[in-house]
């Protein structure tokens, strides 16, 4: 199993790569948030991998971290979720963005990746929950998570976007309460 590849960028074709490992070039696949964050054609880069063996291809996958490939292999191993899927989700939010869908349960958020429909996004909803929203404090969210459901509902009834309304939950303290947290989210989203 190939896990990391340490080499020369000699080709960016996106979603596809071409590393240059000791004189084996090497097409990796990567998600757009790692394609986003590479160096120039022709300098070193560094990639952890996930290699998948088909019957009819063997196929590598590249990651800039190694939070994004075990993200990556948490999403492979759901039914109905195959790699081309999986990089599309890591292509179209963050690790903490899908975290933060997976803890409030909004399967609206990952809809809007291409190639998810209803019953895919609740599917990896229910499946990611407890291994995945559990990591919601390294976004930066720090309030309890029901009070958090509640002041982010608030924020968006009153008419901020998903966007606005998350960064401002960043600035509510741990523990606030729900009024507490929904003036301090305001004052934060007053000063922006």
């Amino acid at each position: 199993m190939i896990g990391r590849l340490s080499g020369i960028l000699l080709e960016k074709n996106p979603p596809q790569l071409l590393v240059d490992v000791g004189g084996v070039g090497y097409e990796v696949d990567v998600s757009m948030s790692t394609f986003y964050n590479l160096p120039g054609v022709g300098e070193k880069v560094v990639l952890f991998t996930h290699q998948a063996i088909r019957e009819d291809a063997h196929l590598l996958f590249g990651f800039g971290n190694a939070e994004e490939r075990a993200v990556f292999r948490q999403l492979i191993k759901i039914t109905g979720v195959g790699a081309r899927t999986a990089l599309s989700i890591l292509s179209g939010m963050s690790i903490a963005d899908l975290a933060q869908a997976v803890t409030l349960q909004e399967s609206g958020r990952l809809m809007k990746v291409p190639g998810i429909g209803k019953k895919t996004a609740e599917r990896l909803l229910l499946e990611l929950k407890g291994k995945l929203g559990a990591d919601i404090g390294a976004g930066g969210a720090a309030a309890a998570p029901d009070s958090k459901s509640d002041i982010l509902n608030a924020l968006l009834a009153l008419g901020y976007s998903d966007k606005e309304a998350l960064l401002a939950l960043k600035t509510v303290p741990a523990g606030a309460t729900v009024s507490d947290g929904i003036k301090q989210a305001l004052k934060a989203l007053s000063k922006g």
